[in-house]
């Protein structure tokens, strides 16, 4: 039980330094003394600071999951409904995952190879969500007949993706969140059967 309190305080206290200063400037030295653990508890639990943020990076990553399956298991929702809460949840939670927008700003300086795991499963997860919404769609005629999911799904992401850079890269996230609804209309618009 110790161990694994002292892990969860590593976790804790290296998300709050990888938030607040970033990975590159947040040392494990930073980490251990905030923590009040030796440095080699860290290595312990952590052979490197890359994994040691990647275990970060993929707790912020499960909660987003978590979030949107909530979502996914409501079978109340109409398709139209279930993408407009979906992509509204989505980009509330990732707005608050500050490290997830450490891996983006990285994507344009250097690559962070250690996490690529992480992110190309996220886009698989979610493309498989995404999918079942818009097959659920087209099953209740709400949607019309896609000829090439998988590649309207490649773009879709790609088109999420795009939305991450202002949104949470250059704080213009609270700007355009109330007009979120409507963009997700014209999404769903052009969805419709």
């Amino acid at each position: 039980m110790a161990i694994e309190n002292t892990k969860d305080k590593i976790l804790s206290v290296a998300n709050k330094l990888f938030s607040r200063f970033g990975f590159h400037k947040t040392s494990m030295d930073e980490i251990a003394k905030i923590a009040r653990k030796a440095k080699g508890s860290l290595y312990y639990h952590f052979a490197s600071k890359e994994e040691l943020f990647k275990e970060v990076v993929s707790k912020e990553i499960v909660n987003l999951k978590n979030q949107l399956s909530i979502i996914m298991s409501n079978t109340d929702l109409s398709a139209s409904s279930r993408m407009k809460t979906y992509l509204i949840k989505r980009m509330e939670v990732l707005n608050d995952a500050s490290n997830y927008h450490e891996t983006i700003k990285a994507d344009f300086f250097e690559h962070f190879d250690f996490i690529d795991d992480l992110r190309n499963e996220l886009d698989y997860w979610e493309k498989e969500s995404l999918k079942k919404i818009i097959l659920q769609g087209i099953d209740e005629n709400e949607f019309a007949a896609v000829e090439d999911i998988d590649v309207l799904l490649d773009v879709f992401i790609m088109v999420l993706k795009g939305l991450e850079i202002p949104f949470f890269l250059q704080n213009k996230y609270e700007k355009y969140s109330p007009y979120f609804e409507g963009l997700i209309g014209i999404l769903t618009k052009g969805l419709a059967a």
